[in-house]
């Protein structure tokens, strides 16, 4: 319980600043309504709760499966059966992703169904299943990373001059809505479990970089989805508001049903998995085994409690609040309160704290987890920001700024020390999940709805792209800072 306590504790310092940062905001330039504010702060309260013990359920559960899971299939020392069950694992995990299902309703909601919610699930999750294959295969033949990343985006930048402008969001947005809470620990496991068997420094750099090289999946499979059902253009726009005629408790009674069944396809492939594991493989003892399914339990109650929360207080007041400022006279007031806003969402996204735990125990603590954490913060406030001004300003594509900060990251990767490569890459994953794809993506949507000449679609989407590039940037710089001190002190 003291490990719950602790969760409890980081949960409530991290949430608590864009919790008041939108009330601030609905008390001074921006009022959304007293039933929209009842549900953000029921949704807070939510997301506290949900976070904390999902956290805990985490340690106890996802991560173990992912590492014995990882070991297994390396021992069997057959590249086929790497490959296979990277696949598997990969499709699976995510199919069941919660961001993905929240970005693929909100596609097909805006795209009036053209881009159905079911393709675009079936898709991306082949997508993943691909990439976290590759990976692991990367990890098996110790590929250079930066040299396989070099030929993922490759692919990435012809296939996105082939497909239709208007898909470039909503694939680049896929490739970062896939690595959330439930995908993250899992992938990141999985790595950690392959590469461990090789042992020495390999190891510890190998460990991460599979969530970045899986992330490129989505983005590949969207690109040619697109190109192959003839789709040339699309346009969008957000449904009419209903909310103050839902009042405040009657929103979350209504989610709580289909959160819970989201969460428990999100669950279930692992459970059979793991079921299928220890029979052929792990051999857990009776207390280990049990240890684990307690900390499936508390994945699954603390999910449903976050999800529920985001989905039910936060994801419509983020849409109000973007509308309500970009409705103002002095409407560029969007930007700086875009780069609070993603300086402070950061620090409540679950993966985030997953990864950062994963760098401080593989680097015995050289590599500080607050330090990523606010360099984290940085780099998707300036995402945010920058996604702003996109939309404030008719021109600006979302190309215009991909292009050159991807060739800076791919640059960077070849100076940059290895596992901050690695970490790197991973980071853009995670920095993208839950928090970002619903209440930033929903505040962008707002925005461009109410700035004329925007559109919805082509403007709207693309800020969880934005949200996992500049952490690829960010992070690097951070580990030439720590190479260079580290060459003063020698």
């Amino acid at each position: 319980m003291n490990m719950l306590m602790q969760k409890l504790k980081e949960v409530i310092i991290s949430v608590l600043p864009i919790t008041l940062i939108v009330l601030l905001l609905n008390f001074t330039i921006v009022p959304i309504g007293s039933n929209l504010v009842g549900r953000f702060i029921v949704g807070a309260v939510l997301i506290i709760l949900g976070l904390s013990i999902f956290l805990f359920g985490v340690d106890l559960g996802i991560q173990p499966i992912g590492t014995l899971m990882g070991e297994s299939i390396a021992k069997s020392k057959k590249l086929w059966v790497v490959l296979i069950f990277g696949f598997i694992l990969g499709f699976f995990v995510n199919i069941a992703e919660p961001d993905l299902q929240v970005l693929a309703k909100q596609v097909s909601d805006v795209t009036s169904g053209v881009i159905s919610q079911t393709s675009l699930l079936v898709v991306v999750s082949i997508g993943i299943g691909l990439m976290v294959s590759v990976g692991l295969g990367r990890i098996v033949f110790n590929f250079p990373l930066n040299k396989l990343l070099i030929i993922l985006y490759g692919i990435i930048l012809i296939l996105g001059l082939l497909a239709p402008s208007s898909i470039l969001g909503i694939a680049f947005d896929s490739g970062g809505a896939t690595t959330g809470s439930m995908t993250v620990p899992f992938i990141l496991a999985l790595g950690l479990g392959v590469s461990s068997i090789r042992g020495g420094k390999e190891s510890e750099e190998d460990s991460f970089g599979l969530v970045g090289i899986a992330s490129t999946g989505p983005m590949i499979a969207v690109f040619i989805m697109s190109i192959f059902s003839g789709i040339k253009e699309l346009t969008g726009d957000l449904s009419a508001n209903t909310i103050d005629e839902m009042g405040i408790i009657a929103p979350f009674i209504h989610e709580i049903p289909k959160i819970s069944f989201e969460v428990t396809m999100a669950l279930l492939p692992f459970l059979i998995l793991f079921f299928i594991f220890q029979r052929l493989f792990f051999k857990l003892t009776k207390r280990q085994f049990s240890k684990i399914l307690k900390g499936l339990i508390y994945t699954f109650i603390g999910f449903v409690l976050f999800l529920t929360g985001v989905n039910a207080g936060f994801m419509e007041a983020g849409t109000m609040i973007g509308y309500g400022l970009a409705s103002l006279e002095n409407n560029w007031i969007v930007v700086p309160i875009g780069f609070v806003l993603g300086f402070t969402v950061i620090l409540a996204e679950p993966a985030v704290y997953v990864l950062n735990e994963q760098i401080e125990d593989v680097t015995s603590g050289h590599i500080r987890k607050k330090v990523i954490l606010y360099t984290l913060a940085i780099g998707v406030a300036v995402a945010v920001s920058l996604s702003m001004l996109r939309i404030m300003v008719k021109g600006i594509q979302l190309w215009h700024f991909l292009l050159p900060l991807y060739v800076l990251a791919i640059v960077l990767s070849y100076f940059a020390p290895k596992i901050f490569v690695g970490i790197a890459f991973d980071s853009g994953g995670v920095a993208s999940g839950p928090m970002t794809a619903t209440f930033i993506l929903a505040f962008a949507q707002g925005v461009a709805k109410a700035i004329d000449g925007a559109d919805v679609l082509m403007d709207g989407f693309g800020v969880i792209a934005m949200v996992a590039l500049t952490p690829l940037i960010a992070i690097q710089i951070l580990g030439l800072i720590y190479e260079y001190k580290a060459s003063k002190r020698s």
